[in-house]
């Protein structure tokens, strides 16, 4: 059983979230990005974890990783293919309380309209109610996807034997979800 006041429905706060991601670059750095959310819901029960749920729809349009060049060929269909895929998709299919603060949400990641069941480990930062009256509660953590699986094969061999990008992407999730009912 999770904490009561989690129990209710939320929006997740776009400019209080980040859905971010790392992939190695060059296998000696790591190149750090995110990409902005169109559209997220939760629905959190207390009496009955099982019966929550989350949505959520990133915006591929709107990667960004600092350099303008590499996000406009991380929207093509090298990557992300932004022009026939302009979204990134979760629905979860179970929420588990595993620990005090400690969450595993499992669903159905849609990349390039490839979808593969993922899980996700979050830690719930806590509650609090805002300047404006709002209630927030926060969640953080991250799990680790391979880019091939959703038919992102492209990379190049550098002359070290390495490769450009990695194939292990790690994705970041540090959420600010605010109750409306």
């Amino acid at each position: 059983m999770y904490p009561n006041e989690l129990t209710g429905t939320y929006t997740i706060d776009p400019a209080h979230s980040r859905f971010g991601f790392v992939a190695r670059h060059a296998m000696v750095t790591k190149v750090r990005g995110s990409i902005p959310v169109r559209e997220a819901t939760a629905s959190l029960d207390a009496s009955d974890p099982a019966a929550s749920g989350v949505h959520v729809v990133l915006d591929v349009a709107g990667i960004e990783t600092g350099n303008q060049n590499r996000d406009a060929h991380l929207r093509t269909g090298d990557f992300l293919d932004a022009a026939d895929h302009p979204s990134i998709t979760f629905d979860s299919t179970d929420v588990k309380h595993v620990g005090e603060d400690d969450f595993e949400v499992t669903g159905d990641l849609t990349i390039r309209g490839v979808s593969r069941q993922i899980t996700i480990p979050l830690r719930y930062a806590g509650t609090a109610v805002d300047i404006q009256g709002l209630t927030r509660a926060g969640f953080e953590g991250s799990t680790v996807i391979n880019r091939k699986d959703f038919g992102m094969t492209y990379n190049a061999v550098l002359e070290t034997g390495g490769v450009m990008v990695s194939e292990k992407i790690t994705l970041e999730f540090d959420l600010s979800a605010v109750k409306t009912t």
